[in-house]
């Protein structure tokens, strides 16, 4: 699988792993942390409708927001991608916790990868447990299990089984010491993206943890934001250009000219570049649409809309701004907020809370932001694709 590293002889890819990291600092101080916390969430159901998107399962932000809740619809098919994306979500957040606690030891090692992969395949439902091969046979997937048998995708037929082992090997060596927050650090992730999904370790699903594996890294890395933004929407909204510079960076050394080592290294170069400008090009979306007057002008025409139809009562936008601003704020201080009497504040504050607007930890505390589909949709648009609410 070498090269493991593209050469960056005018440091191209250098300049573009620091406009990463630069920006990703940038978004981080984006919003109040409380109110980060509910964006965050949405961005993980981001991330899982994205991800599982590349892999042709397309459902809606309502669906998956009812997944979370454990409110699975009748429908069996439609039931099995609820449960397909909140296995995602949970997923990455075991992840995610597990990263913060510092209880991985090297996310590149054979053990953290396979548990990524169990941690996912041990949530999913029957319809997900089986793939089937080119002569139409059907194979039971081990959650956690590396596979024990040849498969291709596409044109690339992936390392014979045996040599899996020693593969990931060489992958947890190299790479393991290169997660830093350093520009040539973000250039090995976008490199490491690329290798793993050619040493293919898993009999299904390798798309899926190599796009987790990955946030792993930028998190380790402090380029993700605390989750502000994911590489999936990017690599979903231009997914035949994705697969097509990872299948080019399948090939095979042509000649003594192409590089040093069994693979073609200016390949790795593309899908290294490719993966770094939709990287940045991801954080200056989510910048954009978390600028503070911005996202106020949203609340507060959303706000205005539904007063006017009586759908909230008077006041409400009010509330919102304040909220999405402070992080969270006492109940007792709506009243201040709209200049009108506790009941009637009261009553605003419970109308929100019922339509999810606003969320609570107990019946008195204070209240903060929700993020609901309806509403985020409206708040931070453009996140899913038009047409999917």
């Amino acid at each position: 699988m070498e090269p493991l590293m593209p050469e960056d002889r005018e440091g191209k890819l250098a300049v573009l792993g620091l406009e990463v990291i630069r920006r990703a600092e940038r978004l981080r101080s984006a919003l109040h942390p409380l109110t980060r916390q509910g964006v965050v969430q949405l961005v993980r159901s981001m991330n899982s409708y994205y991800s599982n998107l590349i892999e042709g399962h397309r459902t809606t932000p309502r669906d998956i927001e009812a997944a979370l809740r454990h409110e699975f619809t009748g429908d069996r098919r439609q039931r099995e991608l609820q449960q397909l994306h909140w296995a995602h979500v949970e997923t990455q957040r075991w992840m995610e916790s597990e990263l913060v606690r510092d209880a991985v030891p090297v996310i590149c090692g054979v053990d953290f990868l396979c548990e990524l992969h169990r941690q996912f395949y041990s949530r999913l439902p029957e319809a997900f447990q089986e793939v089937e091969d080119g002569s139409g046979r059907r194979h039971r997937i081990e959650p956690g299990g590396l596979r024990s048998s040849v498969v291709s995708v596409g044109q690339h037929l992936a390392p014979a089984p045996e040599k899996v082992p020693g593969f990931l090997e060489r992958f947890m060596d190299f790479y393991g010491p290169l997660i830093r927050p350093t520009p040539t650090g973000l250039v090995a992730a976008a490199a490491a993206h690329h290798r793993l999904a050619w040493i293919h370790p898993f009999l299904d699903g390798n798309g899926r943890v190599a796009r987790l594996f990955t946030q792993a890294w930028l998190q380790l890395a402090g380029a993700s934001a605390d989750g502000l933004w994911t590489l999936s929407r990017g690599l979903a909204r231009r997914q035949e250009l994705y697969k097509a510079v990872l299948s080019n960076a399948d090939e095979r050394r042509l000649n003594d000219f192409d590089g040093r080592g069994y693979l073609l290294e200016r390949r790795l170069s593309e899908c290294s570049e490719f993966l770094l400008r939709t990287a940045v090009d991801q954080l200056e979306f989510m910048q954009g649409l978390l600028d503070l007057d911005r996202v106020q002008n949203r609340i507060a025409g959303y706000a205005e809309r539904r007063e006017s139809s009586k759908e909230l009562p008077s006041g409400s936008g009010w509330v919102l701004r304040e909220v999405f601003l402070r992080g969270q704020i006492a109940r007792g201080e709506v009243a201040r907020v709209i200049n009108a009497s506790p009941r009637t504040a009261q009553t605003v504050t419970g109308r929100l809370l019922q339509e999810g607007l606003l969320i609570s930890d107990s019946p008195k505390g204070l209240v903060r932001l929700g993020c609901s589909a309806d509403a985020s949709s409206h708040f931070f648009p453009n996140l899913f694709p038009a047409g999917t609410e």
